[in-house]
């Protein structure tokens, strides 16, 4: 642990001034820390009098590079450089572990449902601890105002961890790994051993909870912290106490179960556990069933950006009309065997047609329909020829929104938008 006044004998350079750049200033400026650089490949202007005029010689001479999460390694313009320089790389995470000015830490990662189990766990944890939520979830964690007193929840994303080193949280928690930002890590090996960076500096005391298909490599790796596998079949013989519809739903079965191990680990008893969670609500963009009418639910799970995270929403409905296209992960596959029944008819929006139809040929219908204007206005046509049969319309893209849309949220918001003014006007 090196306290804010051993900090201030450290020197850094913050390169990538996007959301969480600019809060691993914000904390240095909070702090007093003077010694400090900047450089971002595109925006020049920003914090002018901190930026070097020469980056590898800044770089040589600091003794930390702080790497905002989004730049690979692989292309940045200054790879060469970074490259030379890895073993000075941290993350804003790192920081925060650094000086430990929190009373227990949570740290989560995994490909699906990071920030929904981050949610429901801040929900049941609040009224006995002082909770702080914040990481990739949306909240860059150092623009909180951390206290001695918190117990401080952190969803990790695999870029974060990828380059992180001082990280050790008193409880780790892997959710699944699935195909997801390959394109980043360059494999799917790499994309693992950057999640399993999440316990490699864990201590005895401390909680390591992943599902049992990692505990050999858990093993194999030799870590120190207790290994925790949570049993989704005790937790499944006591969903009937949920009384809450939207975690009711099967695709949160799994996460769930950490959340209820967790639970327990941190002495929250059953009652409390299960009471806390009527109140619950979710994410949107996961799964959110937004309007029902007549003899159809919409679905707007736009945060749905692989197959395998589309794959829980199709499992979970019937009489589907399901929306997809857009930017496909690499080496996404589509394995709809089982899934097919559930579909009645599917729409491909985005510039990626070709890719889409190759992956749900052979036994699913579908239409080409470019946009979600075109593809509500067509849906809307089909409800009515489906002669009222219970539909579930949803929207699961299974690829990022980048090719039409700056982020899943505004996909997202924009289905919800186009479905509320047609509906009324169709149903």
């Amino acid at each position: 642990m090196v306290s804010i006044n051993n900090l201030k004998k450290l020197s850094f350079l913050v390169y990538g001034l996007g959301s969480s750049g600019k809060s691993v200033v914000n904390f240095f400026q909070r702090n007093n820390i003077k010694n400090y650089q900047v450089w971002d490949d595109k925006n020049l202007n920003l914090y002018q009098n901190k930026r070097p005029n020469n980056l590898e010689g800044a770089l040589n001479k600091v003794d930390h590079i702080v790497l905002s999460p989004g730049i690979s390694l692989n292309k940045s313009k200054n790879r060469k450089v970074l490259k030379k320089y890895k073993k000075k790389i941290i993350t804003d995470l790192d920081i925060v572990f650094l000086t430990k000015n929190f009373s227990k830490s949570v740290v989560i990662t995994g490909t699906n449902g990071k920030s929904t189990t981050c949610k429901i766990l801040a929900h049941v944890l609040k009224k006995r601890y002082k909770v702080l939520l914040g990481g990739n979830i949306g909240i860059p964690i150092l623009n909180l105002k951390i206290k001695k007193k918190n117990l401080l929840i952190i969803e990790a994303s695999s870029f974060q961890l990828a380059h992180s080193k001082f990280i050790q949280p008193d409880y780790a928690l892997l959710l699944n790994i699935t195909n997801d930002h390959l394109d980043w890590h360059g494999n799917l090996k790499n994309y693992i051993y950057s999640k399993f960076k999440i316990f490699e500096n864990q201590k005895q005391n401390q909680y390591s909870l992943l599902n049992k298909k990692f505990k050999k490599l858990f093993k194999k790796k030799r870590l120190k912290s207790k290994l925790i596998l949570p049993q989704l079949s005790k937790y499944l013989k006591l969903k009937h106490l949920v009384k809450n519809s939207y975690l009711k739903s099967d695709i949160n079965n799994e996460n769930m179960s950490y959340v209820f191990t967790l639970s327990k680990l941190l002495k929250i008893n059953e009652k409390t556990f299960f009471n806390s969670l009527i109140s619950f609500k979710g994410l949107p963009h996961r799964y959110e069933i937004f309007l029902k009418k007549k003899n159809c639910i919409f679905v707007n799970d736009s945060k749905a950006t692989t197959f395998q995270a589309s794959k829980f929403a199709l499992e979970n409905s019937k009489n589907i009309l399901w929306i997809l296209g857009g930017q496909p992960k690499k080496n996404d596959k589509f394995f709809l065997k089982n899934l097919k029944n559930n579909i009645i008819k599917s729409y491909i929006i985005g510039k990626n047609v070709k890719f889409f139809k190759h992956q749900i040929k052979n036994g699913i219908s579908y239409s080409i329909t470019k946009n979600l204007r075109q593809t509500i206005i067509q849906i809307m046509k089909d409800i009515k020829l489906l002669n009222k049969k219970r539909l579930t319309i949803l929207l699961s893209p299974a690829s990022a929104s980048f090719d039409q849309y700056l982020n899943f949220e505004k996909r997202g918001e924009e289905f919800k938008r186009l479905i509320r003014y047609y509906a009324q006007r169709s149903i």
